[in-house]
């Protein structure tokens, strides 16, 4: 059964340079050597197989709230440790781009924490999507290696938001980890496409993989410079031997049908904090007992709510860890200790997933989601016991009934 993670950044020892891991997957042979740093490796990461027939491995993290469940303290942690990492010097406006669906909730946190510390500067927050919100205009781009390669990025419909959008002279854009830097590639091509005024590109991520030749090389590959901010780095060779196909559909887009993806909360920008839903946490906490455990269960793509949720639930004594469903398919090895299977609640006909949350692990699971109420909900909250809340915006919110 997995736990929460217990870190802190002060008393870590370094990793001695170049420590090599070979790690025999289900799907083929890892390679990895890990630069000396403030984070062990086991600390961040665990190693997992993908149902990919395009890559088949995954760096499971185990601070990201995603596929793991982890504190919110421990959350904020990181998202305050990279966004020290972004130079402060950079060009203003700044845009902020989280790349969906797996590091939404890190690129809000790191943009949030960016923002407390530097509330002077300009900075806008936007994040990719599989979703398309209303008649906006979209960007296109590509994440090759991924089950769901296609991904959107809406212009903001609101004046000023646009206008932060457009005169952007730095891009930070934030995954999870980065391997190949393709995706980054890809995002920013398309980004100064729109804005060709972008003078610099920040990278953040957990991990960084792609080895010292390839960061060195970044700045020529993206015609610009570059800087990398990242809480591990080192570089890994993947010797694939038997991929596994993913067993249903990856992706379904059709331009104008309504997913119920919120407008609300980054996919057309937001250029502050959001506020978090301390009413609901200090009711919810009132009738939580003193040793029982909790999980807030963000959904798909809404990922930022369930950590602020989380972190109000910490603040008034609540044990709790934050996680989120998702799309990504992974086989049950390693990293992955269970596996629960539900139907998409966007209504796309995606086979869902829930990772690491086994029958009677926690006491209560408050589930996070934006879209309206439907039968999807209804079975995720049957298969975990737990209670939906509907999210209309960050400050309007109501709890659905589990019938």
């Amino acid at each position: 059964m997995s736990a929460a993670v217990q870190l802190s950044l002060g008393g870590q020892s370094p990793l001695a340079a170049n420590e090599v891991r070979r790690v025999t997957l289900p799907t083929g042979l890892m390679e990895l050597k890990v630069d000396a740093g403030p984070f062990r490796l086991d600390e961040l990461i665990g190693f997992a197989a993908r149902a990919n027939t395009r890559r088949g491995f995954l760096f499971l993290s185990k601070v990201l709230g995603k596929h793991w469940p982890v504190t919110p303290s421990l959350m904020h942690m990181i998202h305050t440790e990279l966004a020290a990492r972004v130079p402060v010097d950079l060009q203003g406006p700044v845009v902020f781009i989280a790349m969906a669906e797996t590091a939404i909730g890190l690129g809000q946190g790191v943009f949030e924490a960016y923002k407390t510390a530097h509330p002077q500067h300009q900075a806008l927050f936007l994040h990719t999507t599989r979703y398309h919100v209303g008649d906006a205009p979209i960007i296109e781009f590509e994440e090759a290696h991924s089950h769901a390669p296609r991904q959107f990025l809406h212009q903001p419909g609101d004046a000023m938001l646009q206008d932060l959008l457009l005169s952007a002279r730095s891009l930070v854009l934030i995954d999870d980890e980065a391997s190949t830097g393709n995706t980054f590639l890809n995002l920013s091509a398309a980004c100064r496409i729109l804005n060709p005024a972008i003078e610099h590109v920040h990278l953040v991520a957990i991990t960084n993989f792609m080895g010292r030749e390839a960061n060195e090389a970044l700045s020529e590959r993206f015609c610009l410079p570059v800087t990398v901010g990242v809480a591990l780095s080192g570089e890994y060779a993947f010797t694939p031997s038997q991929l596994q196909p993913a067993s249903g559909a990856a992706q379904l887009f059709e331009a104008h049908t309504d997913r119920g993806a919120s407008a609300c909360f980054g996919r057309l920008g937001v250029n502050r904090l959001l506020t978090p839903p301390t009413t609901l946490a200090e009711r919810l906490g009132a009738d939580i007992g003193p040793n029982e455990r909790v999980l807030v269960l963000g959904t798909g793509e809404f990922m930022h709510m369930a950590f602020l949720l989380g972190r109000a639930l910490e603040a008034v004594g609540v044990d709790v860890a934050v996680q989120s469903t998702t799309r990504s398919p992974i086989l049950q090895w390693g990293a992955v200790s269970h596996i629960l299977k539900f139907p998409d609640n966007y209504g796309e006909g995606v086979e869902n997933f829930i990772y690491n949350v086994a029958p009677g692990q926690y006491d209560h699971i408050f589930i996070c989601h934006e879209t309206p109420h439907n039968a999807a909900l209804q079975q995720l909250a049957k298969t975990v016991k737990g209670r939906l809340f509907y999210f209309l915006s960050e400050s309007h919110f109501e709890e659905i009934s589990v019938r």
